[in-house]
């Protein structure tokens, strides 16, 4: 009988030894359940092939010659990823919506001996679990408000306020972005699908009664929406103020913007896109130093040329912050130490 999927909190619990998604890698790509093995019983162009066939042709010839690519890429997942499972494995498999790929490949399992399972509904069954703790229920958490000019170190603060206990939610890292026009990172982001389905899941494991410490942001991490919930949440929630000395956020930046540094190539070209707001001569003096390895004098000029002007302004518009936390060196020790500093704050205030 196929599991019925109920909340995104039980997916931590599941009976099963792996989750199987066996839509095509580009479904998968997309967004797929937390964990899941991609074993695409039809490619991308199986797929297409198969859907032509049925709509143009006729629905018996697709059904005939979807289940033999079924059954051959069936064949390669058992003679590949799966020959080393053993006779007590037990799969969790899906597809789009609980139909014939799911059924076909967890029948096939069946045969093999392992007790293979479907999920009732598929992936949009899980979909819809998303979008109802995203976009549908108000946000059941007590929210915080880590703030602070570009540089003070605030993602790297959540860390160290899990660390000690606390509960925090890195936007950034389920993004897979820095938050600024220089915070793009390898890889590229989630897509949209994908980041909501790792918020949902972060946001279910937090504990309503705890206050969740959480970055500021705009309403975009990089090129991902946050959910008006949080949104919203994040704009009335009180906020701690971080700072530090210019000198001490330059270098903290030629750190944590490392990987961007040692392509210079790309830095120049993101400089490139500051034109608008600065000028070309501006423009042309920071690549200069940029060409020149001059990086802790460059994020210090754009610490306050660019970014400081703008957060003051940003700060504005909020109520003035529960407590200003301020630190010399944003080290590990001071970190740490701030973190420790923060948890008091919140505690104290109530």
């Amino acid at each position: 009988m196929p599991l019925e999927l109920t909340s995104l909190a039980e997916l931590a619990t599941l009976p099963f030894d792996d989750i199987v998604d066996v839509r095509s890698p580009s479904e998968f790509a997309e967004d797929h359940l937390p964990g899941a093995l991609s074993l695409p019983v039809l490619s991308d162009a199986e797929r297409a092939l198969v859907g032509t066939i049925y709509v143009q042709q006729e629905r018996f010839l697709a059904r005939k010659i979807g289940a033999a690519l079924v059954a051959r890429n069936a064949a390669a997942h058992l003679e590949g990823p799966l020959a080393d499972r053993d006779g007590g494995w037990r799969p969790l498999v899906y597809c789009w919506r609980g139909g014939q790929r799911s059924g076909s490949f967890a029948s096939i399992l069946q045969q093999v001996g392992w007790r293979a399972e479907t999920v009732q509904g598929g992936y949009r069954s899980y979909r819809r679990l998303v979008v109802r703790a995203l976009y549908d229920t108000p946000l059941p958490l007590r929210l915080v408000v880590v703030d602070g000019g570009t540089g003070t170190a605030k993602t790297a603060l959540l860390h160290h306020l899990r660390a000690q206990g606390a509960q925090a939610l890195d936007l950034e890292g389920l993004a897979a972005h820095r938050g600024s026009l220089f915070g793009a990172r390898a890889g590229g982001q989630p897509g949209q699908k994908l980041f909501e389905s790792r918020l949902a899941l972060a946001l279910a494991a937090l504990d309503p009664s705890a206050p969740v410490f959480v970055e500021a942001e705009s309403a975009k991490v990089g090129e991902r929406l946050l959910p008006p919930s949080l949104w919203e949440a994040m704009k009335s929630a009180p906020r701690l103020r971080l700072d530090a000395p210019l000198e001490a956020r330059a270098r903290y930046l030629v750190t944590a913007y490392a990987d961007l540094l040692e392509d210079v190539p790309a830095l120049l070209a993101v400089l490139e896109r500051l034109v608008p707001y600065h000028g070309h001569a501006q423009v042309q003096a920071w690549q200069a130093l940029a060409r020149e390895g001059r990086f802790a004098p460059l994020a210090a000029a754009l610490v306050e040329a660019h970014y400081d002007p703008r957060y003051l302004r940003s700060a504005a518009r909020h109520k003035p912050p529960l407590a200003t936390l301020g630190m010399a060196r944003l080290d590990e020790a001071d970190l740490a130490a701030t973190a420790a500093r923060a948890i008091e704050a919140v505690r104290r205030l109530g």
